[in-house]
């Protein structure tokens, strides 16, 4: 299990994109891994025939350095574990401690040592056909497998395995139901949550506990540190966004039928506060090592709400991009988070971030800081609501409302700064036809 970042303790082989016996090359992807919200390919140092043990861990989180797997010399002879010898490479044999186990010892069955018996000729046959081993029962001596029980099992149809998270899988064990019997409503077919749980008729019992995903694991960490080192102070206020909904409904009506993504009010939010953030830089920054770490641009981050619990894809360098570009940006970072193949680098660097809680009802409410950010804005909904302009003479108008709540970390930021950075993003939203065409 590699390092992929420099918090990454664990990780999760998500899946493996080569087979048991298959020749790899340098530089060629062989398995994915999960780790620090991102899911990422990671590719073979060497050229050889990848040997992926039974025991391998799939669908499991482990520490970093853990074995996964070996890759052999493509000219090495592979000999059954229970003969006393692995691989054996022009250069020596291997070490008894390092040597990988053969496709002979991928699992137990009926053989010497707990292991089971396979053929030469079946072996060869198996990674001629693709086919793993050590789902097979052999019909030979003693239980040995031999090259009719391979070629059967390549005869037989493939039963797509579902898709599903860890979590979810465990979740399915723990209420006795068998994936490949559950509707998956989720992303790409994947199965959810509460498709096991709708398929079990039934809500989990009192004291069923569900294990903690990876991402939730990372969430819950990051929010406790927030809140034990964070001098957080949330700001609220109004903004009258008749117009900026009337910008969207223009920028909607010229996008009609074409292929570009319509542009979200998160998306016109995120291009507005971008701008914001290059007039009031206080706000685009981070505490590092004791020292105020202004950043030069501006990486926002979009708090979405997923299956595996909550990520934060980032927009880099939102403030030189159009809103056409965020939009764009945005649609393909959502999609990938939804779906949970975003990659690391995707999910981190943010230098800002901007939540949306409106399309569930909500106003106002108190977001938690990302860190190492130092302040996050929540947008709530757009609601028409009657309102008295300031005018002469006054008058009560229908207006479309939005609640806007920023927090922001006091240990970096004080009040003043925060307040015009607030004040700033209220204008920009009243009035976007001036902000946006910047």
């Amino acid at each position: 299990m590699p390092r992929l970042g420099w918090t990454m303790e664990a990780g999760t082989v998500v899946e493996w994109l080569k087979r048991d016996g298959e020749p790899v090359a340098a530089g060629e992807a062989i398995f994915s891994v999960e780790a620090d919200k991102g899911l990422t390919d990671v590719e073979a140092l060497d050229d050889g025939i990848l040997h992926i043990p039974a025991d391998s861990p799939l669908g499991v989180e482990v520490p970093v350095g853990t074995t996964l797997a070996y890759i052999a010399p493509a000219g090495a002879t592979l000999v059954s574990v229970e003969d006393s010898s692995g691989p054996v490479s022009p250069g020596g044999p291997t070490s008894e401690q390092n040597r990988p186990q053969s496709i002979d010892s991928a699992a137990p069955r009926g053989g010497g040592n707990g292991q089971f018996r396979i053929s030469p000729r079946a072996r060869r046959r198996a990674i001629e056909l693709h086919v793993d081993v050590a789902s097979l029962a052999g019909s030979g001596r003693s239980g040995r497998i031999i090259e009719r029980d391979v070629v059967a099992a390549a005869a037989r149809p493939a039963v797509p395995r579902p898709r599903a998270a860890p979590a979810v899988r465990k979740l399915a064990d723990e209420a006795g139901v068998g994936l490949a019997q559950i509707a998956a409503t989720g992303p790409a077919g994947r199965v959810t949550r509460s498709d096991v749980r709708q398929a079990s008729h039934r809500q989990p019992p009192d004291g069923l506990t569900e294990p903690m995903g990876q991402v939730r694991r990372i969430v819950s960490q990051r929010m406790a540190e927030a809140a034990r080192t964070v001098a957080p102070v949330t700001l609220t206020t109004e903004a009258d966004a008749t117009e900026l909904v009337q910008v969207r409904a223009r920028l909607k009506d010229e996008l009609s039928g074409a292929v570009k993504p319509v542009p979200s009010i998160t998306d016109l939010v995120v291009r507005l506060v971008a701008l914001a953030l290059l007039e009031q830089p206080d706000l685009n920054a981070s505490l590092v090592d004791g020292a105020i770490q202004r950043h030069a641009s501006v990486h926002v981050g979009i708090a979405v709400d997923t299956e595996r619990g909550l990520l934060v894809p980032v927009v880099r360098d939102a403030h030189l991009k159009s809103i056409h570009a965020i939009a764009a940006e945005a649609a393909r970072l959502i999609d990938e988070a939804r779906r949970g193949v975003s990659a690391t680098e995707d999910l981190s660097g943010g230098t800002f971030t901007v939540t949306n809680l409106g399309m569930f009802e909500i106003d106002a409410f108190t977001p938690i800081i990302n860190l190492p950010e130092s302040a996050i804005l929540g947008i709530g909904r757009v609601v028409a609501r009657p309102v008295v302009l300031d005018e002469e003479p006054e008058a009560i108008v229908i207006r479309k409302m939005m609640a806007l709540s920023l927090t922001f970390d006091h240990r970096v930021v004080d009040g003043g700064p925060a307040a015009r950075f607030l004040q700033r993003c209220k204008h920009s939203i009243e009035r976007p036809f001036v902000s946006l065409t910047r």
